[in-house]
């Protein structure tokens, strides 16, 4: 941990703020689909957040430029994290429910756990284990065969660019707790989501043109919070969790953001759960709060 590290119930907390906001961001992202298309969708999304963080760091005077040491981190979370994991999910999401999208977006840990032991060192303790179990259960659970249509190409599609989207979010929050941290994660956000910013743009531009959107207060509204809350304040966040917390502590703890997102799509759009949705979002839960959980030492 570097000396910039924030105390561990800052750190859970700032955990708990990016499961909530990410978790209502999936409801979010699919109406929000239905007027913009994905990869403009996450440009909509990233851009205006970026130009809000270029104005207030600046003015606030916790504006950094960057060293040598910092590159790794700026390309690993603006590429990876803000560019990889966003654009794949948003492509997708158009396929599938949110509910089922955040869940699939969820089985992070399942690549985290693994490259935590063997790249950084990490105890694989019974208690993560155990935790690790549960949240897999109760992931099968959601993704029984008996629930998916594995003829339908979209469905398939939509599958593999949300877990491939998993992966390459694995990866960022593995080399975020390997970093030697020499600058604080918010002083390298702007930097992050302005290299991010360029690629989806770019992105945008080459493979879904000049977008045609319609646009709306509620438009407005929708890409507000994704701006401000899923990704300013979201992203923030994530990046002091990824210096201060453990990697697999870290994504077992984001298994509450398919909680909250079930949760949300329920509320929001009208996707009831069913028994085994039920049975799932429990066994995610227990996961969680076993596998969150730090026995101190006596």
């Amino acid at each position: 941990m570097s000396s910039n590290a924030s105390p561990p119930g800052t750190a859970v907390l700032l955990l708990a703020i990016v499961i909530g906001a990410w978790g209502v961001n999936w409801s979010v992202g699919k109406v929000v689909l239905e007027h913009v298309t994905p990869i403009w969708a996450t440009t909509l999304r990233m851009v205006p957040a970026c130009i809000v963080l270029w104005v207030v760091l600046p003015a606030s005077g916790r504006l950094a430029m960057p060293t040598r040491h910092d590159l790794p981190v700026i390309l690993s979370v603006g590429l990876l994290h803000m560019v990889a994991f966003s654009v794949l999910a948003a492509l997708g999401l158009q396929y599938l429910s949110a509910g089922r999208s955040v869940v699939l977006a969820y089985t992070t840990p399942l690549w985290v756990l693994p490259a935590a032991r063997f790249f950084l060192g990490e105890a694989f303790t019974a208690r993560r284990a155990a935790g690790l179990g549960l949240g897999v259960a109760g992931l099968l659970v959601l993704l029984q065969p008996a629930a998916v249509d594995w003829r339908d190409a979209d469905v398939v599609r939509g599958h593999g660019l949300i877990l491939l989207a998993a992966a390459c979010w694995a990866a960022c929050i593995v080399y975020g707790r390997a970093h030697r941290w020499t600058t604080p994660p918010f002083q390298l956000l702007p930097w992050q989501m302005l290299l991010a910013s360029i690629a989806q743009l770019l992105l945008a531009l080459a493979i879904e043109g000049v977008p045609r959107i319609a646009w709306s207060m509620e438009l407005v509204a929708l890409l507000g919070y994704s701006n401000l809350i899923g990704t300013v304040l979201a992203y923030w966040a994530m990046n002091t969790v990824n210096r201060d917390l453990p990697a697999s502590v870290t994504s077992m703890g984001l298994l509450g953001v398919p909680v909250v997102g079930l949760l949300a799509a329920d509320l929001a759009l009208g996707e009831r759960p069913d028994g085994a949705l039920l049975l799932a979002t429990g066994l995610i839960v227990a996961g969680i709060a076993i596998g969150t959980s730090v026995r101190r030492a006596r």
